[in-house]
């Protein structure tokens, strides 16, 4: 069997079908023209062509993660659902580690679990604000930090 070839786009060069699902990956570093780093690492909640996270709890994993990392870090730069529904880009500024991230998401993720309401869920914040679900973010979040033992691990 020939190799498929190196694709420019990080995530299409990871063999989705040998992963272990939950996990935090390091998917890229860049340095930029004037020496900052930026990080990404993949937040992945489900296995991927197995399981997807419906869209209600993707949207409202987005509003609260992006809203509750910000008492963390001022590192954040991004966090993004990715297309297929099963996980998240968490982009960084400056170096980080897995493990340091693991922590920043296990911090966050508790924090989402104390809400009484996704953040930002109105048609005035949100261009689709009446798409949210609490109950599904909650427990999307509980099934991702009841394997927080074993996020590091990426492939089975």
């Amino acid at each position: 069997m020939t190799e498929p070839r190196k694709m420019n786009v990080e995530s299409f060069n990871l063999d989705h079908t040998a992963v272990a699902a939950p996990f935090i990956r390091l998917a890229d570093r860049k340095e930029l023209p004037h020496g900052d780093v930026l990080t990404k690492f993949d937040v992945r909640f489900t296995q991927p062509n197995v399981a997807h996270l419906e869209m209600d709890a993707v949207h409202s994993i987005e509003h609260a993660f992006a809203e509750c990392v910000r008492d963390h870090s001022a590192q954040v730069i991004d966090f993004g659902p990715m297309g297929c529904q099963t996980g998240f880009y968490l982009i960084m500024s400056g170096e980080h580690t897995p493990a340091e991230i693991r922590d920043l998401v296990l911090a966050t993720m508790t924090d989402m679990l104390a809400l009484t309401e996704v953040p930002a869920a109105n048609e005035v914040q949100c261009g689709w604000g009446a798409h949210h679900s609490l109950e599904a973010m909650r427990a999307a979040v509980e099934g991702f930090t009841a394997r927080g033992d074993e996020l590091l691990t990426v492939m089975r």
